[in-house]
C-alpha cells in the first residue's frame, strides 16, 4: 500500500500544488477520447451539475469530476494495462472511494467507439447519485 497518500481524514477537496500545476498542463493536452467525452459531459441535462475536466482531487487529477454527484470519470489509455500502473489505479480508486466518491472507468477505445453510449452511462449514474 502506498504511504505517500494523505490519511483517511483528509478532505476530498484538498488539492496538492503539484496536482494543480499538472492539471493545467493536462487540460491543454487532452486525448481524443477525453475531448469527445468532454463535449458530451458539457451537455449534461441535469440541473445543477457541473463536471470539471482534469480536476485536482487530493494528490490526484481526475479526468472528469462532478462534486455535487460525488462522481469521477476516468478515460484510460493503453498505459493503464501495465501491471504497475493498474496497481496504482486500484490504490487511487480506493483512496477516492473512501471519501464517498464513485469512480467510473472507461477505455479510450470504448469512448471513441460509442461516445454517446458512455455519456448515457455517466448521465444515468450522475442522476442516480443526485437522488
Amino acid at each position: 500500500m502506498r504511504t505517500d497518500l494523505p490519511d483517511e481524514n483528509s478532505s476530498a477537496h484538498f488539492k496538492s500544488e503539484r496536482a494543480v500545476v499538472a492539471a493545467r498542463r493536462l487540460r491543454q493536452a487532452m486525448t481524443k477520447a477525453e475531448c469527445a467525452l468532454w463535449v458530451e459531459l458539457r451537455r449534461l441535462p441535469l440541473k445543477g451539475t457541473h463536471f470539471r475536466r482534469q480536476a485536482p482531487f487530493g494528490p490526484f487529477i481526475a479526468d472528469f469530476l462532478c462534486h455535487k454527484a460525488r462522481l469521477i470519470v476516468e478515460v484510460d489509455g493503453g498505459a493503464h494495462e501495465a501491471i504497475s500502473v493498474a496497481s496504482r489505479d486500484v490504490e487511487r480508486q480506493q483512496w477516492i472511494e473512501n471519501r464517498g466518491y464513485r469512480m467510473l472507468r472507461f477505455t479510450n477505445a470504448e469512448v471513441l467507439a460509442d461516445t454517446l453510449g458512455v455519456a448515457r452511462i455517466v448521465f444515468a449514474e450522475t442522476d442516480a447519485r443526485l437522488r
